[in-house]
């Protein structure tokens, strides 16, 4: 069974998960700790919980979810894994941390691209990747059927979704995501999102106003 521990990362109010369980081995996905202080704390949950780290997951490599993906590499030596059309867009976070006055050094180790259908396994628990284009071009999200939670990035909000103004962003594209990807989950899955906080599938369905009459 998989516990879900949320931190809020960097001045973007980022959503970075640990997801751990009963025997101390760990993921860590979207680190966003910006600096030395925030570091030290997603560092001090898992030494204080005697977590040994396995993954370091993407589910999309916009710059406030990417800041700590070279800390976690460097210190638990974890490689990253992420959709293979992100990769345009882990390049160019240094730049964009440049024009947001929030620079930063950018991962630089191997990468493993996953795709629709995959899973990441953690012992005996499972994390189904699932494809969620329209905020950036290969934004994936992470299923967890036996418990009915998906940790789903920068795509569904609590009576929100992800923007679309930035590169590689597509309105429509996100909107057939959410309900051919996200809206075919069962109503009591809940949303684990990239910033903000939890919702439910169900309660988007029937609340959200960018879809409720899209359906």
């Amino acid at each position: 069974m998989l516990t879900v521990q949320h931190f809020e990362f960097s001045p973007i109010m980022e959503n970075t998960y640990v997801l751990y369980n009963e025997s101390g081995d760990c993921i860590i996905i979207d680190p966003g700790c910006y600096d030395e202080r925030e570091e030290q704390s997603l560092k001090a949950f898992i030494a204080n919980h005697h977590l040994h780290p396995k993954y370091l997951l993407n589910t999309h490599c916009h710059l406030d979810h990417v800041f700590g993906n070279r800390y976690v590499h460097e210190t638990w030596k974890l490689e990253l894994y992420l959709h293979p059309n992100e990769k345009i867009v882990l390049d160019y976070a240094p730049e964009a941390g440049k024009r947001w006055n929030l620079p930063f050094s950018n991962y630089s180790g191997p990468l493993h691209y996953i795709r629709a259908g995959d899973t990441i396994s953690l012992g005996n628990d499972e994390l189904l990747v699932i494809e969620a284009p329209g905020h950036s071009p290969g934004h994936v999200c992470f299923y967890c059927a036996a418990q009915q939670f998906v940790i789903g990035g920068d795509v569904l909000f609590r009576s929100s979704i992800g923007r679309t103004d930035l590169p590689g962003g597509n309105h429509s594209q996100l909107l057939e995501s959410i309900r051919t990807q996200l809206f075919t989950l069962p109503d009591a899955v809940r949303v684990y999102p990239g910033h903000g906080t939890s919702t439910t599938i169900g309660y988007e369905k029937r609340s959200n106003p960018f879809l409720v009459d899209r359906e």
